[in-house]
């Protein structure tokens, strides 16, 4: 427990030290000098010759509110970093080997009255509707004709909710260059010694390789899975989550791009993990996901290479990881960002959120008069809850599978769930309904793609859905399909889009 009468703890923060850079280096810099601009002082140290995982490539729709506020121009940022657009994600046999669906950022329907759509999609599914739930989705309209465009509505009918697959590396120094201009100072060197004060076990500054020191009063923990201020120094344990997602070894490699962009990631499944591929403008990203108790580094190796869709430009390379999280995501006056903070598979898009979002709370909870442990467990709660509602929607997707052909997929079919994922099931499943938690990032429209899509259909629907007559249902779902198409006739092939929007 941190000693908030001492005057460490007191100590207005007038300097924060980031360690590390990439990705998550990088966007922390960036958003805390926006923010904070001269009230605070921001230093960022990071070596050249420390290489960083750089894998996570696509995202999730929030990004785009952290480059608005940033003041990120969206086509010289696609530009940049050669992103494209990512409206969904495509599921390969991960209900069972041949099947596969759509997990969009849209949400199917609209709003008909008390209860959510799908319980009037389900009940005139019953009374004979061919439509899939899919079909009332624009997200899913768009991936299946390789199309979008921008619509500027303010119906929610015609929203198309979009994120961006982008090269993380490229993104990492682009706003690099942003910070620095905006007055973060970057320090090459590699953290050699970190002093700590004797009375607090507060991180005080930290020792380059080349002797210098740099003080700072708190410090954003960006060195990676080494985790070399939270864990290393501060010595906060790591919680490890591999009873439920046991993949522990992921091999990446890049290729060159397709003649077409599809406008969505692709996640295959395998024998015992699952294969993503990421396109941008000017290659592929491509990786395998694996469990080394089922897989062998060569069979995973030639599973992969034996299902590209086009050819390395590169080497493979291998990234190990254990699944989890560090139990106190700030302690002390270290706050751990990125992947010291954990890490989750990238089968949702999640890593760079989670980066986002870390930076989002401290900055609501700033210690600017000095660090109060009523803002640290208030930051800790809030982190927990979000990560392991990340890691229950990760787990969805493994537990409720049919496959056959693998004693992973049998046993993941067998996990022990916890309380809080195998009761959103056992509800869906039995009344069609979800709930949410509070900080969660997938909302009911991604809760119920991934179900359904995986196989769950539900026993029953709300009783409100009966409310219209039979005739009256079937006209309005058939109106609401229509004007789920009423868009399409503006959208362009996804590759015009680009080319024409962003100039390459």
């Amino acid at each position: 427990m941190q000693d908030s009468s001492t005057s460490t703890a007191h100590k207005p923060i007038k300097k924060v030290v980031v360690a590390g850079g990439g990705t998550a280096g990088w966007m922390a810099a960036a958003l805390l000098q926006k923010v904070l601009h001269k009230e605070v002082e921001i230093e960022l140290v990071e070596s050249e010759d420390i290489g960083i995982v750089g894998v996570g490539e696509a995202t999730i729709p929030p990004i785009q509110t952290f480059n608005q506020f940033l003041g990120v121009d969206e086509k010289e940022f696609l530009r940049e970093t050669n992103g494209t657009i990512k409206l969904a994600i495509k599921f390969d046999n991960w209900k069972k080997q041949g099947d596969s669906y759509f997990h969009t950022f849209g949400a199917p329907g609209a709003n008909l009255g008390f209860c959510n759509f799908q319980h009037y999609w389900l009940r005139a599914h019953h009374q004979g509707l061919t439509q899939s739930l899919w079909d009332f989705d624009i997200n899913y309209l768009c991936c299946k004709s390789e199309v979008f465009n921008k619509i500027n509505t303010q119906n929610p009918v015609y929203e198309v909710p979009y994120a961006y697959h982008f090269d993380s590396a490229l993104y990492g120094r682009y706003l690099r260059k942003r910070a620095e201009k905006g007055g973060v100072k970057r320090t090459e060197g590699i953290i050699e010694h970190i002093q700590t004060d004797n009375e607090t076990g507060y991180i005080q500054s930290l020792q380059l390789s080349n002797g210098t020191q740099i003080q700072g009063d708190l410090f954003i923990d960006c060195t990676g899975t080494r985790a070399l201020l939270i864990q290393q120094t501060l010595g906060v344990e790591y919680e490890d989550w591999s009873n439920l997602l046991p993949a522990n070894t992921a091999l990446a490699v890049q290729t060159e791009r397709f003649d077409k962009t599809l406008p969505y990631t692709r996640s295959i499944a395998h024998k015992a993990g699952w294969q993503w591929r990421i396109p941008l403008t000017h290659r592929n990203g491509n990786g395998i996901v694996f469990c080394s108790d089922y897989l062998s580094d060569e069979e995973a190796e030639q599973t992969l290479l034996g299902n590209l869709a086009s050819a390395p430009v590169n080497d493979l390379r291998k990234i190990s990881f254990k699944t989890g999280r560090t139990q106190k995501q700030w302690h002390k006056n270290v706050i751990a960002v990125g992947l010291s903070s954990g890490f989750l598979e990238p089968l949702e898009s999640t890593s760079i959120h989670l980066i986002q979002s870390a930076i989002v709370r401290l900055l609501k909870l700033f210690p600017h008069q000095g660090i109060k442990q009523s803002a640290i467990d208030l930051y800790n709660e809030e982190s927990k809850v979000e990560y392991e509602t990340i890691r229950d929607f990760i787990v969805l997707h493994y537990v409720v599978n049919e496959r056959d052909d693998s004693d992973f997929w049998h046993d993941m079919r067998a996990l022990k769930l916890p309380h809080r994922l195998q009761q959103k099931i056992d509800v869906f499943k039995e009344v069609g309904t979800i709930f949410n938690d509070q900080h969660d990032i997938f909302r009911d429209a991604s809760w119920l793609q991934v179900m359904m899509g995986q196989g769950i259909m539900p026993q029953d629907y709300h009783p409100a859905a009966n409310v219209l007559p039979e005739q009256q249902l079937m006209d309005t779902m058939a109106k609401i399909a229509t004007a789920k198409q009423q868009p399409m006739t503006q959208m362009l092939p996804h590759d015009e889009f680009i080319k024409k929007y962003v100039g390459v």
